[in-house]
């Protein structure tokens, strides 16, 4: 009986390990071809192609805005405004954050907080190139694997200009562009340092949150990364005064 048992538990194992390399020879198999965004600009991405089925599905149809702008055209201000409000570490780690991830699960299991997505810049990219807004864990860890040749293959500022230009920033909204175009009226290189804040503020949730609308939860993340920029002397005290006073009035 014993012996039979032992039969089984090795053909388990071995089974185990089978479907383990099967899942994995098949996450680097379906792997895209990253390299050729070293020079080339996708017409469409995955994520805008989602958009766009979810709104036929629902019936409605999705103007899509969409702008590219070369980094050198956006600000640096507005750049570092972006990174440090979604991924302070952008510049330093490997497409992924191991010590934001652990600090999420941490604050999940000790202190019973929502598991925030702790998403790098890099990861993000993958996501809108390559991915949809479905949440599992085989998309997770395509994505973990797409972030990290992503890194390998492309410059950090070839990434962030990817980024800036295909993140959401609204419905049918996509790129930095586009976003200042529609909600001030203005190229990137004439925003207000409030305005900055405010577009890199909806960024975590731009179908619920609006620049122009103040709510709460827009207030809450405005006076964050206003305070973050001014700590790290990207703007002096004159600039953290006026966007302040602005954000003030805007939210009164």
């Amino acid at each position: 009986m014993k012996g039979r048992l032992r039969k089984i538990a090795v053909i388990c194992w071995i089974l185990a390990n089978v479907l383990l390399l099967g899942f994995v020879a098949h996450i680097f198999l379906v792997l895209p071809d990253v390299q050729k965004l070293a020079d080339e600009n996708p017409a469409t991405t995955s994520f805008l192609e989602y958009r766009l089925a979810e709104a036929e599905s629902n019936s409605r149809s999705l103007k899509i805005q969409r702008k590219w702008a070369a980094l050198k055209t956006i600000p640096r201000l507005l750049r570092r405004t972006i990174v440090v409000a979604e991924d302070a570490s952008f510049w330093t780690h490997n497409g992924v954050d191991w010590h934001e991830i652990e600090a999420a699960l941490r604050d999940f299991h000790e202190k019973g907080k929502r598991l925030r997505g702790a998403s790098t810049i890099t990861q993000q990219t993958a996501k809108n190139l390559y991915f949809t807004p479905d949440r599992n864990f085989y998309r997770k860890i395509r994505e973990l694997v797409v972030a990290r040749d992503l890194e390998k293959h492309l410059s950090k500022s070839r990434i962030l200009e990817l980024y800036l230009n295909y993140i959401e920033f609204g419905e049918g909204i996509f790129g930095i562009q586009s976003a200042s175009q529609h909600y001030f009226k203005k190229s990137p290189m004439e925003l207000s340092v409030f305005e900055m804040v405010r577009l890199a503020a909806i960024i975590p949730n731009p179908l619920e949150l609006n620049p122009l609308k103040p709510t709460n939860g827009l207030k809450w993340r405005c006076r964050v990364i206003l305070k973050r920029i001014h700590h790290y002397k990207w703007i002096n005290d004159g600039q953290f005064r006026s966007a302040e006073n602005e954000m003030n009035r805007f939210f009164r």
